[in-house]
This record gives C-alpha cells, structure tokens and sequence, in this order.
C-alpha cells in the first residue's frame, strides 16, 4: 500500500503536466489565431491597376497609385500618422511575372521640389501611428477638474497637465502589426503586388498643390502623377 506522501508526489507531478499541457494547448490556439489575423504579409492588390487614381508604365509592369494622406489605411483598418503621408501603390504584369520590388525603388516629389523624398521603412511610422477609434479611459484628475467645475470648486491652477495615457501595449502591437503588414513587400515577388509607402511629411496635406510618385526599379522606370 503506498504511503500518503508517495500519493501526494503523484499528485503534484499530474497537476504539473496537465498545467504544461494546458500552457501548450493555449500557447498552440495563440499562435492559431495570430496565423488567422495575419495570414502572411502584403496588402491584397485591387483588381487592374485603372483601380487606382494614377497609372504608369515601366518595362513589362503597370504600376497603380493613389495618394492616402495621412491616413494609413490597412485591409479592415484605418490609422494614421502626422509625420507621415502615404501611398497605396500596386505593380501588375502578364501572367506568370516576377518582379524584384525594394522599398527605395520608390521617391514621392511635393510640390515639384528638386529633390524627392524617399520612401522610408514602416518601421519609423510607429511612433506617430494612432487609431482614431481608440478613446483613452477618462482619469481621475479628469473626473476631479470636471466635478470641481460642475460643484464651483476652484484652485489647482499651477498644477501641471496629466499625461496623456499610453494604449494598451496589446492593442499597440495589433496595430502595428496592421501596417507591417499593409507596407510594400520586398524581394522578388510574382505580380501582382501592392502595399503602402510612407513619406516623411509634417504638415498638412492642404499645403500640397503638386505629387509625383517616381519609380526606378528593376522594371524600369516611370512617374505617375498623383491628386492630393
């Protein structure tokens, strides 16, 4: 007959291995659900480059583009970025074509300067990137000023601002993820192909009267002339 502190070992080491099969199982659905959200990388392409507001042609690839602003919209998501502008581009061939794509295939010239702005990793945007739909929880200095005000409460009038609250770490990340998604793959890809491109550009988009998108790439070369 086995002693109470044999079955006890017995029972701590099953509870061990269901909890580890449960971490496994849980950590197996995690990774079943980010596959889910995010089933490879590249913005779906429209249907013909005439999708798209402008058109150009370099060698054998049609390119397709339209000028966003500071919007960056990504397939059932749409952020923004106030340091950047950005363009939704997409390059088609004939059947069966591959094309070699880099993200400085791409310059974006405002306003006719001399010198184009090139287009920069998407990594650089996330500082800026914000979700529009997302509204901070009210705080409670907030609760505090707004009960003051509605009860005639006074003072506090050298106390600093609060800090603006951060998103949630998880809903940061989703985000991000959106747009690394979204941006325009590089390497050699079977056309067609689209994604976005940023810019760097603080001001307003009101401010800009002229866009050329440049492309110079292994297709070739061409420019296509954007709306603001």
């Amino acid at each position: 007959m086995r002693s109470a502190s044999t079955l006890s070992t017995g029972l701590f080491i099953t509870c061990i291995f269901l909890f580890g099969v449960c971490l496994t199982a849980q950590d197996q659905n995690d990774q079943e659900q980010n596959a889910k959200e995010f089933p490879g990388k590249g913005m779906p392409p429209r249907a013909a480059a005439t999708e798209y507001q402008s058109q150009g042609k370099a060698g054998m690839v049609t390119i397709g583009a339209e000028f966003a602003g500071h919007s960056v919209p990504t397939p059932g998501h749409a952020y923004s970025s106030e340091d950047y502008i950005v363009v939704e581009a997409g390059l088609f061939g004939p059947p069966g074509a591959q094309s070699m794509l880099a993200r400085g295939d791409f310059s974006l010239r405002v306003n006719g300067k001399k010198v184009a702005s090139p287009s920069e990793p998407y990594e650089l945007v996330f500082h800026s990137l914000k979700d529009p739909e997302w509204q901070p929880p009210e705080s409670k200095e907030e609760k505090q000023s707004a009960t003051s005000i509605n009860t005639g409460g006074g003072g506090g009038g050298d106390k600093l601002p609060p800090i603006p609250p951060k998103m949630p770490f998880p809903l940061r990340r989703a985000m991000e993820q959106h747009v690394q998604k979204a941006a325009m793959q590089e390497g050699d890809r079977p056309l067609p192909q689209a994604g976005l491109l940023f810019f760097l550009y603080r001001g307003k988009t009101d401010g800009i009267k002229s866009l050329e998108l440049i492309y110079n790439g292994a297709a070739g070369t061409t420019t296509l002339e954007l709306e603001p």
